[in-house]
């Protein structure tokens, strides 16, 4: 017990030492009034059945105050009428355009497809791919530009605040800012030259124009799940420069809106998150379920024969460096801290995530998204 107690608080000071660090460093977007360079950007709207929130999101970005732009709306196959209330929402400002997706080719993703068309029609010289549930303050789209400017991105990739409401989304949701601020340092992430040191979010991907042809944009992941995370790649293995930001309130988001929606959602990507092995989403799960779990077990039923003066120190200390790091990632990205004491919850929550994954895998192949069922293909896995 004393060997696996030592690795696991190993582990939970490093990992709070790298949250530390990254609650300091991580850049956030700023608001700014005017930027002396004002390249066109083009947003590019991927959206297949979002009628319950397309129309805020394109009002939204017409009011934005950055002065030469376009938005771009990509009605991917919809049931529902995504792209006759995309259009009426603009009441014929001329800055939106609303295209039909082509049919989906063979060993393409849907999203990836979609985003691929809408760089083929965008004039901007900035290409901003931005998912339709993301709502854009009036400054935001200013303060995006004056980051990429400041940093000199090449690809510059915002965290959006994520708005939660339902206890599933409130339990997991906050766990994809733990992931980026607890176990990949911001300074690696951006300044070293080694692709997997990367992250990205695709509700929020800008790109300079030549950088997204140079890196071989959407097409060169066609196939990926994660095709956020693998484009960040793309772009360190070209050379280029990776940067990220958190929104800080001017991009939010809620992306799921009960528990069995966000199931799905995190179960559609969690097995590419870990390579499409089976036994390495079963060994995260295991490792989590050590930190953040194994302690509290302790606290319970193991630590008489481990205390000092009658106290269980070693496990209480392990408790509170797990809420201690998930507090302070919460804090970091305008989260609730109280949520943070139920860390425990969170991991078997995940747990029933990766079982749903694996189960998807198991019976069709894949995961099922929207209606449709996902294959990864080898592209994902280069």
């Amino acid at each position: 017990m004393s060997i696996v107690a030592t690795v696991v608080t190993l582990v939970l000071l490093s990992l709070l030492a790298i949250a530390i660090t990254n609650a300091i460093t991580f850049p956030r977007l700023q608001a700014v009034q005017d930027i002396a360079d004002q390249p066109k950007i083009s947003v590019l709207i991927p959206a297949r059945n979002e009628a319950s929130q397309i129309r805020r999101t394109v009002q939204a970005l017409l009011a934005q105050t950055y002065p030469d732009f376009e938005v771009i709306v990509l009605d991917d196959h919809s049931d529902d009428d995504t792209g006759a209330l995309a259009q009426s929402s603009a009441k014929g400002d001329p800055r939106l355009a609303v295209y039909n997706g082509a049919p989906l080719p063979l060993g393409w993703l849907g999203k990836n497809w979609a985003c691929h068309q809408l760089a083929q029609v965008a004039n901007g010289d900035l290409l901003f791919f931005t998912d339709a549930d993301v709502h854009w303050e009036p400054s935001a789209l200013m303060a995006v530009v004056a980051e990429l400017q400041r940093s000199q991105a090449d690809l510059l990739t915002v965290w959006p605040t994520q708005l939660t409401e339902s206890w599933g989304e409130r339990l997991v949701v906050p766990l994809i800012a733990f992931a980026v601020l607890a176990y990949l340092p911001i300074t690696l992430a951006q300044r070293s030259p080694w692709p997997l040191a990367a992250a990205a979010n695709g509700q929020c991907m800008a790109f300079r124009r030549w950088a997204y042809q140079k890196c071989g944009g959407h097409a060169s992941v066609r196939g990926a799940v994660l095709e956020d995370v693998l484009l960040a790649q793309r772009i360190k293995t070209v050379s280029l420069q990776l940067r990220m930001a958190d929104g800080v309130g001017l991009l939010q988001t809620r992306m799921y809106q009960d528990w069995p929606s966000t199931l799905n959602g995190y179960a559609k990507s969690i097995l590419a998150g870990h390579g499409n092995s089976v036994s390495f989403l079963l060994g995260s799960t295991l490792f989590h379920a050590t930190l953040f779990i194994g302690p509290w077990l302790w606290l319970a039923f193991g630590w008489r024969n481990q205390s000092t003066m009658g106290w269980p120190v070693w496990p209480l200390l392990l408790i509170g460096l797990g809420i201690s790091i998930r507090a302070l990632t919460a804090f970091a990205t305008r989260q609730r801290l109280v949520d943070s004491l139920l860390m425990p919850i969170s991991v078997l929550l995940m747990t029933r995530i990766a079982l749903q994954a694996i189960g998807w895998q198991w019976r069709y192949g894949g995961p099922q998204w929207k209606g449709r069922v996902i294959q990864p293909s080898s592209i994902s896995k280069r």
